[in-house]
């Protein structure tokens, strides 16, 4: 946002979760965008996610490198079109890399980063308190953020309910969780429409998450 008031600053928010605001630049942003919405093309393309109770995920997604379904990974879309996954561009790994030192102020830990899950928000998707509980991998999470303004809810790794916080993630947003709170809750219960740079051209949210498979 132009003309902050106060300036938004890195934040722990919890021991080995940060919050870095404004990290990728309006460039870096429409880079990532346009990256997005070839991915989200078929096959292996953007797609609703359907759990084992017979509900659905109101954000939609699409993987790269490996495809994510409650609750496993995949080389296929196993729970979709049947096609092979979409593969893990280098230059995303390396993105994922840099902001774990950016984030974490850690050189020496750099993970080798092979899973994107890619979410779109429209103005009614949520996301319910979860846990990244499926990587055979301890390495941090990475999440950035592209479009409209979200309340990310922060928890901990030992309940959905209270304590937790909630961040607000704007476009360009970069969230990292890893150490003790790589498994805590967490979940997306707003999202705010009509926030997203014009520049960008977005309407509606994007979150791109990347792990580490270990697999």
């Amino acid at each position: 946002m132009d003309a902050e008031l106060f300036p938004r600053e890195r934040t722990e928010v919890a021991p080995g979760a940060v919050h870095v605001p404004d990290w990728l630049d309006a460039r870096e942003q429409g880079t990532l965008l346009g990256a997005c919405r070839a991915w989200a093309r078929p096959p292996a393309g953007l797609r609703t996610v359907r759990t084992p109770g017979g509900g659905t995920m109101t954000a939609r997604q699409v993987c790269l490198g490996w495809h994510w379904y409650p609750y496993a990974y995949a080389r296929t879309v196993a729970d979709g079109d049947g096609a092979p996954v979409k593969p893990f561009p280098d230059w995303l790994g390396e993105l994922g890399r840099r902001a774990v030192r950016d984030a974490l102020g850690d050189p020496a830990q750099t993970p080798a980063y092979d899973i994107a899950l890619i979410n779109f928000y429209d103005g009614d998707a949520r996301m319910g308190m979860h846990r990244d509980g499926d990587e055979r991998s301890d390495a941090p999470v990475v999440s950035l953020s592209l479009g409209d303004t979200c309340v990310f809810r922060f928890g901990n790794p030992e309940t959905r309910t209270r304590p937790y916080t909630d961040v607000e993630l704007r476009s360009g947003d970069l969230f990292v969780f890893g150490g003790p709170s790589r498994l805590a809750y967490h979940g997306v219960p707003k999202v705010q429409p009509g926030t997203a740079p014009p520049e960008l051209g977005l309407t509606g949210r994007l979150n791109i998450t990347l792990r580490v498979s270990g697999r």
